[in-house]
């Protein structure tokens, strides 16, 4: 059966499939510590499953990471059968972006295996739309880290690092049959800048049989593309001579990108040629320029890296497609994008419903926004009692909840979802946000959502000075009486002050949070302040971040910010400040 039969199938099925799914996890990891005390006195391996599912949601109570996070360092230190009885041999990193620090979450040869299934049943969802020939080549702008051993000698290291490293991996290609430009010696580097200028003296050595261009994220592509920027010169350079510039100081990678490239005059020359015309229109249309054949750009788009998109538009000329990768989290993949032709901003993710056991706690809001919410305290959502997939409703939103074959029982993902639709048994998910809160002062309550919107609206009057929004990010400062939000913006291009004081006005009146808007209007929030960062402030984060154990591949700008170190870069660099004018 192929991929897309077989997925057919299971889908057909879901509520079933679900049932079994979950009764195979805890059949897999009977008379593990943590389920013993709800589960102990239960035949789960002669139980049906329908009961199962019905006695396993009513003993066993939800949970979130903290919950988990005693087992998991007691895994760390070498202890078994906390959580699986399958060998936990690897520890998964969270990227820490999003909670302000990195966690540890269980990885298994499940993990690796679900990566390779979604990968290929993508694959042969974008090949109905995109056919891509036969033995050709991806442009990947991916980074492995270094994993470090835990004092009970299990490997940790990020989740796109064991994905990499795993034999997975390269059976992803060889099944695919489209294989990356680059070997694992840059993959592993550790040093992203110089992993990135090989990733493209590969990719144009390669240019004729690049058939799509992809990393984890939107951003590391934008990223490596203004990079690409200060490159080209160097990179004419090298494929004119078959050498490697001397900036590439790393042995490994030396050795492997030389033998792999050899002089090419004639490319060198259209490169460069091709380089100069775009150098003239800001690199617009760069990637269908050098990269003739490839079919379309594929990355994670949607969340916070949806303001990447318009960057990636530019790139692309407005030529080429951007799909949407599938969505998932370093605990587990959820669903699949059945309709590359989609946008990014109207994806839709159709649920795989044998990766996990998935619940759905339904979300009213208080007020009529996009996505308000914490998951700890001052929320603005009243929750209703878990419900199974195949009970969800279109229209409706919820909160993810997982049941992984990874030892995570009933776990609160904290990802905010809308049902848009079904396909046969299981629904498409539109990605809302995420729940946790991010800018809080008094009784306001904004998310990363809010911000994004309120930041795009604000960004407005940028496009009349031909200037360009890099990155942006924030902070509630409350050491004042009145705390008041701080938004930091990072711009390429000359905008005068009487413009940005205009930005600062425009963000700070579309928070329409209803607790914002009281408490501005009666001075308990003072105004917004937007502050304006050197070039390559961004950069220095990423870089911290990356200097921290974190990788390229899995690096998100941090859209609240209240780490003292960051913060100290942010207003370090800062060279301009202006205060809201709104609400006067």
């Amino acid at each position: 059966m192929d991929t897309i039969s077989w997925f057919e199938e299971v889908a057909k099925n879901a509520g079933k499939v679900q049932m079994e799914t979950l009764k195979m996890i805890l059949e897999m990891n009977h008379g593990v510590e943590y389920m013993e005390k709800w589960l102990k006195d239960v035949d789960v391996h002669n139980m049906d499953a329908e009961a199962l599912q019905s006695l396993y949601v009513s003993r066993v109570p939800l949970a979130s990471h903290a919950d988990f996070e005693p087992y998991i360092q007691r895994i760390a230190d070498g202890e078994t059968s906390l959580l699986t009885k399958q060998p936990i041999t690897t520890l998964s990193l969270s990227s820490g972006t999003t909670e302000g620090r990195q966690k540890y979450i269980p990885f298994t040869s499940h993990s690796s295996k679900t990566t390779l299934q979604i990968f290929k049943l993508a694959a042969a969802y974008r090949s109905r739309v995109y056919p891509t020939r036969e033995g050709g080549k991806i442009l990947e702008f991916i980074y492995g880290s270094k994993p470090f051993k835990t004092k009970g000698g299990l490997l940790a290291g990020t989740a796109t690092t064991h994905y990499f490293a795993s034999q997975e991996f390269k059976l992803k290609q060889q099944q695919t049959k489209s294989f990356t430009c680059s070997p694992q010696e840059v993959i592993f580097s550790g040093d992203y800048k110089q992993s990135t200028y090989c990733h493209f003296l590969l990719g144009l050595f390669h240019s004729p049989q690049v058939e799509f261009i992809t990393s984890t994220f939107a951003y590391c592509i934008v990223q490596a593309l203004r990079l690409f920027e200060d490159y080209w010169q160097d990179l004419c350079d090298d494929l004119f001579n078959g050498t490697l510039s001397p900036k590439i100081t790393l042995p490994g990678i030396r050795r492997s990108v030389l033998d792999v490239i050899k002089p090419d005059k004639c490319l060198a020359t259209w490169v460069s040629s091709q380089c100069e015309e775009l150098k003239e229109s800001d690199w617009y249309g760069l990637i269908p320029k050098l990269w003739p054949n490839a079919k379309y750009v594929y990355s994670i788009m949607t969340g916070s890296m949806q303001p990447y998109s318009e960057k990636l538009k530019h790139y692309t000329g407005d030529r080429l497609p951007l799909v949407s990768a599938e969505y998932g989290a370093t605990e587990s993949w959820i669903g699949v994008n059945m309709d590359p032709c989609s946008p990014p901003e109207n994806v839709r993710f159709t649920v795989v419903p044998t990766f996990s056991y998935f619940e759905f706690i339904p979300l009213h809001l208080h007020y009529h926004k996009a996505c308000v919410g914490s998951t700890s305290g001052g929320d603005d959502y009243l929750e209703a009692d878990p419900v199974p997939l195949s009970k969800v409703k279109i229209g409706q939103q919820y909160e993810i909840v997982l049941t992984t074959f990874t030892g995570l029982y009933r776990y609160r993902l904290g990802d905010v979802v809308e049902v848009a639709g079904f396909y046969k048994g299981t629904p498409k998910l539109n990605f809302i946000c995420r729940r946790k809160l991010i800018l809080t002062i008094n009784i306001d309550k904004n998310t990363e959502k809010d911000l994004q919107l309120a930041v795009q609206k604000g960004s407005q009057p940028l496009i009349k000075s031909r200037a360009e929004l890099v990155d942006f990010t924030s902070h509630a400062k409350t050491e004042n009486q009145a705390g008041h939000y701080v938004v930091y913006w990072e711009i390429k291009g000359e905008v005068n002050d009487h413009i940005l004081a205009l930005c600062c006005k425009e963000i700070d009146a579309a928070f329409a949070d209803h607790g914002y808007v009281v408490s501005r209007k009666n001075n308990s929030i003072g105004p917004l302040e937007l502050c304006i960062v050197e070039p390559g402030t961004f950069k220095k984060i990423m870089e911290h971040f990356i200097g921290n154990g974190a990788t390229m591949s899995q690096f998100k700008t941090p859209r609240c910010i209240t780490n003292p170190v960051l913060l100290k870069i942010l207003n370090l660099w800062t060279v301009k400040r202006f205060h809201s004018t709104a609400y006067m």
